[in-house]
């Protein structure tokens, strides 16, 4: 007979099941985190190279190095601060680091502007994308955690790829500015609503993990980084064609999370990793 899921004094449990609403609050808010990402994953090197006349190779440098160098040092603070703070308290403070991001996009004068965009943008993801993580990894518990990291990763990704597709159609009917980047700040806005109004603190789930025996601890977690976002636009490619092109690697990462994610609770950690180093 199968075990119900642990429970302490106060009504938390462990499990998907028991944490169905909030787990799918997380995966639609992991969702906008990615769209953040998508939304100049088709543009930036377009702006970069008709807008700023900077040539593609080095105006990626600039801000895919931003981009990378803060989001790794956030990434790192991420779940110390969640540890000290709370979960939701960091999720609050990514987006709203978040918010202006489209915005310093859209009224940039100089190239510089972009790179403190991206500066901000690195920041939001390490908080976002690392809390949502951790918030799910605390509600699901040890036995489906392969599946809870597949779906946050596949929310994320999707979004991503579905996000610089349409912000190449946007940017090749209505011009690469300010039209694309209001779906950005739909999604910084409610991402930061949701995550401010409807989620709750999630740290008394991994105390309560903690309490379980050493036969019921995890054995490991699934974890996908996040990736900086795409450049380069071969000069013969239009718009639309560019959007096309940098929504097909996130979208194939984020469809195969899906598959991945279970297969990690049932195969283990290990042959998957294996597997994708030798493809």
């Amino acid at each position: 007979m199968t075990q119900p899921p642990p429970v302490r004094p106060g009504g938390l449990r462990l499990g998907l099941r028991a944490n169905l609403a909030q787990f799918c609050l997380l995966v639609g808010i992991n969702a906008l985190v990615g769209g953040m990402v998508g939304q100049e994953r088709s543009l930036l090197s377009l702006l970069a190279t008709e807008v700023f006349a900077l040539a593609a190779v080095s105006a990626a440098l600039t801000y895919i190095v931003a981009f990378g160098l803060t989001k790794a040092a956030t990434n790192f603070l991420a779940g110390t601060l969640a540890d000290r703070y709370g979960r939701k308290p960091v999720l609050v403070t990514g987006w709203l680091v978040g918010l202006p991001v489209p915005l310093l996009i859209v009224w940039a004068p100089t190239w510089g502007w972009i790179v403190a965009a991206n500066v901000l943008l690195g920041i939001n993801q390490g908080l976002c994308w690392s809390t949502t993580v951790i918030m799910k990894i605390d509600l699901a518990g040890p036995r489906r955690r392969g599946l809870a990291m597949g779906l946050n990763e596949a929310a994320g990704y999707l979004a991503v790829a579905v996000t610089a597709y349409l912000t190449g159609l946007i940017a090749a009917r209505a011009g690469l500015r300010p039209e694309p980047f209001y779906l950005g700040l739909a999604y910084a806005g409610l991402g930061l609503g949701l995550s401010a109004l409807l989620v709750r603190e999630a740290r008394g789930h991994a105390d309560l993990e903690a309490q379980l025996t050493d036969a019921e601890q995890p054995t490991g977690h699934n974890s996908t980084p996040n990736q900086p976002p795409a450049a380069a636009r071969p000069d013969q490619l239009s718009t639309g064609q560019v959007g096309l092109l940098a929504a097909l690697y996130p979208a194939v990462w984020g469809l195969g999370q899906l598959l991945t994610g279970p297969l990690s609770d049932r195969l283990g950690r290990k042959p998957l990793i294996t597997a994708g180093m030798l493809v």
